[in-house]
């Protein structure tokens, strides 16, 4: 009988999250509409408030979910560039390209901020971290990067791709921001390196 509830309530969880997500992306944060997305999963405002506070908790959910797979799809993309430099640098490059997504960009890097505060304080940014952390002290171990302090490094890069990404989301021609961005990280990211000047 536990487990049958369990499994309501998380089987409720994700119909919600789903439904904001779809909400979220289509009508921003502001004008979704509680009782219409609760209705649209023939749920009711209780079982959101019980799952998640209220309307900021779920886009904080709905945030994290979107983050931890924009994380994801950049490691994956990292880890077929080769090398542990090119796959740090393809990494960071496919995360700010993820701006030119509408979803990401109207609910992680415009509405996100607005209503969650500093990125750099979420739950699925602190993960992005380590992993950017881990993939430094591999590179300083193995002699590719100077020997500066990992969290630094990591804390400057992670953070430099998000600006960059906020920086492509909020621009009236975001096309032409990317390269701009793009090529200016791979720049700031060089310096890290032990042959660079």
């Amino acid at each position: 009988m536990v487990n049958r509830r369990v499994e309501t309530m998380e089987e409720n969880r994700r119909k919600l999250i789903a439904a904001a997500r779809n909400a979220f992306a289509e009508k921003g944060y502001a004008a979704a509409s509680m009782d219409d997305l609760t209705a649209d999963v023939g749920l009711t405002r209780g079982a959101l408030y019980h799952n998640f506070g209220d309307k900021r908790g779920l886009l904080a959910a709905v945030v994290d979910q979107i983050d931890t797979e924009m994380a994801l799809r950049a490691q994956e993309i990292g880890a077929r560039a080769g090398d542990g430099w090119q796959g740090l640098l393809a990494e960071g490059a496919a995360y700010i390209e993820m701006a030119l997504d509408p979803e990401v960009q109207r609910i992680v890097l415009l509405d996100g901020p607005a209503v969650l505060g500093d990125p750099s304080q979420w739950p699925s940014q602190s993960n992005c971290l380590q992993a950017t952390r881990q993939a430094v002290e591999r590179l300083i171990a193995q002699g590719a990067l100077k020997p500066v302090d990992a969290e630094a490094a990591a804390r400057l890069l992670s953070g430099a791709a998000l600006n960059a990404a906020l920086w492509i989301a909020a621009s009236d021609a975001p096309k032409e921001v990317l390269p701009k961005a793009v090529e200016a990280f791979a720049a700031l990211a060089a310096g890290l390196l032990k042959t660079s000047a």
